[in-house]
């Protein structure tokens, strides 16, 4: 057991991989605004709203790993850890620089662009923060201190940046002042808070862990700090727990949904031709579409029974029947359903035969150029 410990002791060991000194000084460089950095910074604000505009991905992850914004926040974490006043002020002068700078950009791209969001699936998950950003940014930040804190650097800095996202928050603000929509200001602007805060946080407690030198402070100062630190984890963090909440009710509601329909989908003469879950805020409803034969008070009662079995509760169930008839004659309505899944077999016989005949003109291409070949040899 002793020699298992050592063991342990032995692979989680940090000292012979840790430069202090260098950690510093690369933190404290990367903290300023100037220069490159600023056409950087703008650049990456671009490229950052562009991805969301179109909805892509991979535009939206570029644009993470060029920007510079981290700098200043790590800076600002360190300067916590080592009580070091006047890197917090630089640190925190250069970030708000950074951050009013984006915002503006974002602003200016969105209010001169011809696109429109159509889809904007990107830029509204940046508008809801929960628990889950806050463990993604701490345990980025984590990350990203023991990255600058190591001899030899890896990838893991841009890791950190892809992870934490704090670009497109930035983007989606300045998109919110563009159509003047405070849900997405405010949303957003909460999930970079958490993402700056966590990721600084982190860099505090991973400067003290570490051992870096701290600069000499009274306890006066040191107990205002840890004050200021507690408000604003509380802050930051009740309304993430209360959203994600939120988030896990509306996903088991729309799990739970998607169940129910699938295993009702005919009642009696009628049957659910289609169904719809609308999630917003507390409350959360399930449209369902019925055709054939309306349902009679004893058969919606019954339904609305077998709903509670997956927790759905009866307000939450809304019947739309405007495609049903009043005393349909089963065999219409199997006749319907005959025609609906005909017709829908018939248009994949159509598909299949227009893609037997490219095929076709493939095969004879083929065989019309090996025959070519052979004459030419």
């Amino acid at each position: 057991m002793n020699r298992f410990k050592r063991y342990l002791r032995h692979i989680v060991n940090l000292e012979h991989d840790i430069d202090r000194v260098a950690a510093a000084a690369a933190i404290r460089k990367n903290i300023y605004f100037r220069g490159p950095n600023v056409i950087i910074l703008a650049c990456a604000i671009i490229i950052a709203s562009v991805g969301l505009n179109v909805n892509s991905i991979p535009v939206i992850i570029g644009a993470m790993l060029i920007s510079p914004v981290m700098g200043p926040i790590i800076g600002f974490g360190l300067g916590m850890g080592t009580n070091d006043t006047e890197l917090m002020k630089n640190a925190l002068k250069n970030f708000i620089i950074m951050v009013v700078i984006s915002i503006v950009v974002a602003s200016l791209y969105f209010l001169v662009s011809p696109l429109k969001l159509n889809n904007p699936t990107e830029l509204l998950a940046r508008t809801r923060p929960t628990i889950y950003d806050v463990l993604v940014a701490l345990f980025g930040g984590v990350a990203g201190m023991l990255e600058h804190a190591r001899k030899e650097r890896g990838t893991v800095l841009a890791g950190v940046a892809i992870a934490t996202a704090l670009m497109p928050p930035l983007c989606t603000m300045g998109y919110g002042i563009a159509s003047l929509n405070l849900a997405y200001i405010f949303g957003a602007m909460y999930l970079f808070l958490i993402n700056s805060f966590f990721i600084a946080l982190a860099t505090f407690f991973m400067a003290k862990f570490l051992g870096f030198e701290s600069a000499a402070a009274d306890e006066f100062h040191l107990s205002r700090n840890r004050r200021i630190v507690a408000a604003v984890l509380l802050v930051m963090i009740v309304p993430s727990i209360v959203s994600a909440i939120g988030t896990i009710r509306d996903n088991n509601f729309a799990i739970n949904a998607e169940r129910f329909v699938q295993n009702n989908k005919t009642i009696g003469s009628s049957y659910i031709f289609d169904h719809q879950v609308h999630l917003s805020g507390r409350s959360q409803t399930l449209d369902i579409y019925l055709a054939g034969e309306a349902l009679d008070y004893t058969a919606k009662q019954i339904l609305l029974k077998s709903a509670m079995s997956y927790g759905l509760h009866s307000d939450q169930i809304v019947f739309h029947e405007e495609a049903a008839v009043q005393n349909v004659n089963k065999n219409e309505v199997i006749r319907d359903l005959n025609d609906h899944y005909l017709k829908k077999i018939q248009e994949l016989n159509q598909t299949i035969t227009e893609l037997q005949i490219e095929l076709s003109k493939y095969k004879g291409a083929e065989k019309a150029r090996a025959a070519l070949d052979s004459l030419g040899n």
